[in-house]
């Protein structure tokens, strides 16, 4: 038997425990680990960590000289869980996110309404790097533009879920999320089937069936092909899990070649015709001849086939105009636009550093706020105001006077937290959560769950695995 009760978060809102006691949701999982001793935890625990390390689930961190190092991706066996009630709300308001961003990717790269009608500065979206000019007026399959999103969600301090960031471009974390499941299934079997958790191993079926119905060919039996940066990429071992999973082959820009505005792939017996990338590329790597000249990971002519309508790719070139962190703060302006709804999910109050109202109420409260750089990712040129150093604050101010466009600025928000076993205790760790919604010609679906994130060192609020983050297994339940 062992004493599982943490002292509890003062500052936000905690998973498991509230100041009336165990939440519901989590007696049942709570009763069975008060049963097992710290002996028993470790082992499990250990467990977990093998199984990782022989399946050879990793990630890469890149040093400050740019030198990779592959690490096993850290995982924490106590599940984080969320009633089936409160994800219905979650999901309703990513379906309805999902959709307004959609019908802006679609309007942005065509008749442009939304700039028309003065709800977005039209300098906002010029000033995108990730706005492709090349790719306006494309049509893409069933003006499906994001056929896979990672939606960031963060709880306040009432519990309440917020957008913290929407990932629209090559989302990243599915494998662990489904490889986390697993692992969960061989420590806990008995707990899993005792809570009635929703299933997340459709996943890769779902996804799929998605990827087919895009072939812009008649034929009952589309190619389709996961294209990867090859294996120095970061996320490398999530793309051979994933085409193992889907059943679907595993190629590299080398392994394509256009012909008469067509993909192709090398084959032993010769080659055959590609219809459907789902692309692990970014979009400045696809093809040599519009984007980047010296890109050795993309395809020639790829661009053009795409335009003839003669392969499909996804994400759709472009999407990441519409995760521009700047463009973020708009995405309510969005919904009430293009849907005439209010938004069911609200944004994390966000501050433009080009407003200069906005940017000297920031610069006079550094100490509270996360600056964030408007097209960065995986945590990296963040700085945190309540752990930055004053030298840090002012060259923070500096870059930001030297490119405002370049960053915005928003409150710290202490995350909620959720207990992790750690050294033999129960530790309160802080989580957001990443939500995968797969978009086809028949809607929305949204695999009930997603990655919880873990922001492994004590009072981090940074949940990132490139910061040294982990994860947990998220159950819904109800």
């Amino acid at each position: 038997m062992i004493d599982l009760i943490p002292k509890l978060n003062p500052n936000g809102w905690d998973e498991m425990f509230s100041n009336k006691g165990v939440r519901s949701s989590y007696r049942k999982v709570l009763q069975t680990l008060e049963n097992l001793n710290p002996e028993n935890l470790n082992q499990k625990q250990k467990q977990a960590s093998d199984l990782f390390m022989n399946q050879g689930i990793t990630f890469t961190v890149y040093s400050d000289d740019n030198q990779g190092i592959e690490r096993i991706f850290p995982f924490d066996i106590i599940p984080r869980i969320i009633a089936q009630k409160e994800w219905l709300g979650v999901e309703s308001g990513i379906k309805q996110r999902l959709k307004a961003l959609n019908l802006f990717l679609e309007d942005i790269y065509n008749e442009q309404l939304i700039i028309k009608e003065g709800v977005i500065p039209a300098a906002l979206i010029a000033s995108c790097p990730h706005y492709i000019q090349e790719v306006h007026g494309i049509k893409v399959p069933h003006n499906i533009h994001i056929h896979i999103a990672g939606i960031d969600l963060i709880r306040g301090a009432k519990g309440e879920f917020y957008v913290l960031e929407d990932n629209l471009r090559c989302p990243s974390g599915v494998s662990y999320m489904l490889e986390n499941r697993e692992i969960t299934k061989r420590i806990f079997p008995e707990m899993l089937s005792a809570n009635q958790v929703s299933m997340v191993g459709n996943y890769p079926m779902i996804f799929h069936n998605i990827l087919v119905s895009l072939s812009p060919r008649n034929t009952s039996n589309p190619n389709v092909v996961l294209l990867t940066p090859g294996i120095y990429n970061s996320a490398y071992y999530e793309h051979t899990f994933l085409a193992r999973q889907m059943g679907i082959p595993l190629v590299e820009g080398r392994d394509l070649v256009v012909s008469n505005n067509k993909v192709y792939m090398k084959t032993t017996s010769g080659l055959h015709q590609v219809d459907v990338i789902y692309r692990r590329l970014d979009d400045e790597y696809l093809d040599p001849l519009v984007f980047k000249p010296d890109s050795a990971l993309g395809v020639p002519g790829l661009i053009s086939a795409y335009k003839q309508g003669n392969v499909a790719l996804v994400n759709a070139v472009g999407n990441g105009v519409a995760d521009d962190k700047a463009v973020y703060a708009y995405v309510p302006d969005m919904i009430r636009y293009y849907l005439n709804e209010e938004p069911i999910l609200n944004n994390v109050p966000t501050y433009q550093m080009e407003n200069k109202e906005e940017r000297e109420m920031v610069f006079a409260n550094m100490e509270n706020m996360v600056i964030k750089e408007t097209n960065g990712s995986g945590g990296y040129g963040m700085i945190m105001g309540n752990k930055a150093s004053e030298k840090e604050l002012k060259n923070g101010k500096v870059a930001i006077l030297e490119n405002p466009r370049n960053f915005i600025a928003q409150p710290i928000i202490q995350l909620s937290t959720v207990p992790c076993f750690i050294n033999g205790e129960l530790k309160l760790r802080h989580v957001d959560l990443r939500p995968y919604a797969l978009c086809g010609p028949n809607g929305v679906e949204i695999v009930p769950g997603g990655l919880t994130r873990v922001a492994l060192t004590e009072g981090s609020l940074v949940v990132n695995s490139s910061q040294g983050g982990g994860s947990k297994d998220t159950w819904i339940i109800g």
